[in-house]
């Protein structure tokens, strides 16, 4: 493995950005500019003030190597 804290990324659940930026090495403004041209997925807001992503989805994009 070549980032050893992908031992610590759950197998499912949710991830707040804070925490997926440890396994995705961007900037939060790259994140969020990937997201609005579609090369990151989508978020899910479970609150006015909390923004979340799947496990699955941060997986699949360490998984396809698309950092």
């Amino acid at each position: 493995m070549k980032n050893p804290e992908l031992l610590d990324l759950p197998e499912t659940g949710l991830l707040r950005i804070k925490q997926l930026l440890r396994f995705i090495p961007v900037s939060r403004s790259s994140w969020w500019a990937g997201v609005k041209s579609g090369r990151y997925p989508a978020p899910c807001k479970l609150s006015p003030r909390v923004t979340v992503w799947s496990v699955k989805s941060i997986r699949a994009i360490i998984e396809k190597g698309e950092r």
